[in-house]
C-alpha cells in the first residue's frame, strides 16, 4: 500500500512498555469518548494496542478513533463510527482510543488535534483524516478504504492489483510543496516520519524540502555575485560560495554546486572550510548515492581534504 506507515516497530514498544507499567486501565478510563463497547468495538490503551490494533489487523481492517472525553466533536464522530461498524455487522472492528489515557498511540498516530480516525490493515496505516464528519461521507470514506484491500479483508481487492488510498497527510505535504509553502512541506513530511521513524520517502522530502525553502528564500544573481567577487575574502566568501552552490542547484547544475563548494574547501581551512564542508554533505544528501556527479564529487572532496 503505497505511502502506508508502518507501525509494526510500536508493538515493541508497546509490549515493553507494558511490561514495565503492568496494570489494568482504570474503570472507564479508555472508552470515555465513546458509549458501552459493542461486539466489533474495542476501547484501547498504550499497553493493549499491540493486541487490539496491530494484531487484529492482519486479518481485518481496524478503524482507530483517537477521541477526548472533552470534546464533543469527538463524541460526535464515535457515534458515527459506532453506528457504521455496528451496520457493518462484523466486517471491521473500531478501536477507540482516548489520547489523555494513550499518549504513546496518540503519538504514533502524529495527532496533532482530536478527532482523528485512522484506518490500519496488515499492521499499516493506510490512510486517515481529521475532525469530525458526518455520516454519509464516513460512510464513503470507508466504503472507500474496504474497496482497496483485499478480500481476505472484507475488501473488493483493490489492494492486490497494487492500487492504494492516497495518504491524507502526505498529501496534504506534497500539496504544500507544489504550492511553494516549502516550510510547511517539511514540517507536514517532520509528522509523517514522527509518526514512522523507518518511513525513507519522508525522510528524503523533509531534506529537500529544507533545501527548498533556504534556497529559494536568497536573492537572484548569487552565482553571479559569487563570481564577481574576487576581493571577498573569510566568511563573506564563504557565505557568497554557499548561496550561489545553492542557486546552481535549484537551477539544475549539481556539478557547477559541488566543484564550487570543492574548490572553496581547497583553499580554506578552520570553521571556513567546515561550513563548505557541510553544505556539501547536505547537498549530496539530496541525491541517490550511485549518481555519478555525486560519485565523482566525493572523490574530489576526498582530494581536497587529504
Amino acid at each position: 500500500m503505497a505511502g502506508a506507515v508502518d507501525l509494526s516497530g510500536l508493538k515493541a514498544r508497546a509490549e515493553a512498555k507494558a511490561a514495565q507499567q503492568a496494570r489494568p486501565a482504570p474503570s472507564g478510563e479508555a472508552g470515555e469518548a465513546g458509549g458501552a463497547p459493542g461486539p466489533d468495538v474495542v476501547d484501547v490503551t498504550d499497553q493493549s494496542f499491540p493486541a487490539e490494533v496491530i494484531d487484529r489487523s492482519a486479518n481485518q481492517l481496524v478503524v482507530v478513533l483517537l477521541a477526548a472525553s472533552y470534546s464533543e466533536q469527538s463524541q460526535a464522530m464515535s457515534a458515527v463510527l459506532e453506528k457504521l461498524v455496528a451496520d457493518d455487522a462484523g466486517r471491521w472492528t473500531l478501536a477507540r482510543v482516548d489520547v489523555d489515557g494513550a499518549p504513546g498511540v496518540a503519538q504514533a498516530f502524529g495527532a496533532q488535534s482530536v478527532p482523528m480516525v485512522v484506518a490500519v490493515a496488515a499492521g499499516r496505516a493506510v490512510t486517515a483524516f481529521a475532525g469530525a464528519q458526518p455520516e454519509p461521507a464516513a460512510r464513503q470514506w470507508l466504503d472507500d478504504v474496504l474497496a482497496q484491500l483485499p478480500p481476505e479483508f472484507g475488501g473488493g481487492g483493490g489492494a492486490a492489483t497494487g492500487e492504494a488510498p492516497s495518504d491524507p497527510r502526505r498529501d496534504a505535504a506534497e500539496q504544500l510543496a507544489a504550492d511553494g509553502d516549502y516550510e510547511g512541506a517539511r514540517a507536514a513530511y517532520e509528522a509523517i516520519l514522527h509518526a514512522n521513524p523507518g518511513d525513507a520517502e519522508a525522510a528524503a522530502a523533509v531534506k529537500q524540502m529544507a533545501f527548498f525553502a533556504r534556497a529559494t528564500r536568497g536573492e537572484p544573481g548569487a552565482i553571479d555575485r559569487a563570481d564577481a567577487a574576487t576581493g571577498a575574502t573569510g566568511e563573506e566568501k564563504v557565505a557568497l560560495a554557499l548561496a550561489a552552490a545553492d542557486e546552481e542547484l535549484l537551477t539544475g547544475s549539481p556539478k557547477g554546486a559541488f566543484d564550487r563548494l570543492i574548490a572553496g574547501i581547497r583553499v580554506t581551512a578552520g570553521d571556513d572550510r567546515s561550513a563548505l564542508r557541510t553544505r556539501l554533505l547536505e547537498l549530496f544528501e539530496l541525491f541517490d548515492p550511485a549518481d555519478p556527479v555525486v560519485s565523482a564529487a566525493r572523490r574530489d572532496l576526498a582530494g581536497a581534504l587529504f
